[in-house]
């Protein structure tokens, strides 16, 4: 009888929020994962250490920039999969940084095609995409192939990446593709993001009586999702016969202001603790944005039906249970 062969895969920005949970979906199909940092840090392993799966995870330092470094992390452990979830992930401080992310986010896309090409050119390779590349749009769902008008330097960076990863599979016959991932999230989602700012802010100041949340524009809206299932469309993407890119979204979008909302109204906070800051509001905004989830359904097989209120309960849950745990201590 044949040992199953058990696969090698890199986990590129594997300290954020999706890192985790695909570290913990690959561990529980006995991948051997490779982990990659800019600095390996303690901090890098504090949410596989979430699920306690850090001992399970060999953590390699590599400056994406640098190709010599990427092609002999490559060469030393010949993967069978790779998945680039680095980034420089914020839009809001790409306006700030906008050489920074442009450079980061398409240069360290090349290196790792380049060494794929270069070394083992049957590596099977995930780029997160983002739904911001489309931007402006004039005609909603979104599509695969829908028009991209990217509002920000960080939806530039990423509309190039993408369009890199269509060009190397197209002129090299790689099995390269994007995840086109649509707001997606979770407990362990960094708290300079929206969903989890409100959660947190709230859930620690709503007995305070001088506390307000501020934020900027909240009347646009957008398609939000579940991190741990959208996770699970990138590696469905791998499994499949031909490399396709794919939207991963809920196919649906609600304001930022009803999320506020129901947010305050569980936790019994009035809306008078809500301030708009103008400090907070972006040069540019999309104004409404949600995807046509149907090609994933039908081809990947991936099942998603979950009302994001019903994410939001979730969330809520798990953000009083470790508040209150954390206040124990």
């Amino acid at each position: 009888m044949t040992a199953k062969k058990i696969k090698t895969a890199f986990i590129t920005g594997i300290s954020g929020q999706d890192g985790a949970y695909l570290s913990k979906l690959l561990h529980e199909k006995d991948y051997k994962i490779i982990g990659i940092t800019r600095n390996n840090h303690s901090d890098s392993l504090e949410k596989l250490k979430f699920f306690k799966i850090e001992q399970f995870v060999i953590m390699e330092e590599c400056d994406l920039l640098d190709i010599s470094s990427v092609l002999n992390l490559v060469k030393k452990y010949n993967p069978d999969e790779i998945y680039n979830l680095a980034a420089q992930s914020s839009v809001g401080l790409s306006f700030k940084q906008p050489i920074g992310t442009i450079n980061f986010n398409i240069i360290s896309v090349l290196n790792l095609l380049e060494a794929i090409r270069l070394v083992k050119n049957d590596i099977r390779f995930y780029q997160a995409s983002s739904s911001e590349m489309f931007g402006k749009v004039s005609n909603l769902p979104v599509h695969i192939n829908t028009p991209m008008h990217p509002l920000s330097p960080y939806a530039i960076s990423k509309a190039s990446a993408h369009w890199i990863v269509v060009n190397y599979r197209e002129s090299y016959s790689l099995f390269a593709c994007n995840g086109v991932l649509f707001n997606h999230e979770s407990y362990l989602r960094s708290n300079s993001f929206f969903v989890k700012k409100v959660l947190q802010e709230t859930v620690k100041n709503r007995d305070k009586s001088d506390w307000t949340l501020k934020v900027g524009n909240i009347d646009i809206k957008r398609d939000f999702g579940y991190s741990p299932n959208y996770v699970q469309a990138m590696w469905l993407m791998l499994q499949k016969n031909d490399p396709e890119d794919f939207i991963i979204c809920s196919g649906k979008s609600i304001t930022l202001r009803s999320i506020i909302e129901y947010v305050f109204k569980k936790l019994n906070v009035s809306l008078d603790r809500l301030v708009i800051d103008n400090d907070l509001m972006r040069p540019t905004d999309i104004e409404d944005i949600y995807g046509d989830n149907t090609p994933a359904k039908v081809k990947l097989g991936w099942d998603y039906n979950l009302d994001f209120y019903e994410v939001l309960d979730l969330l809520i849950e798990e953000e009083l249970s470790f508040f209150s745990k954390s206040s124990n201590n």
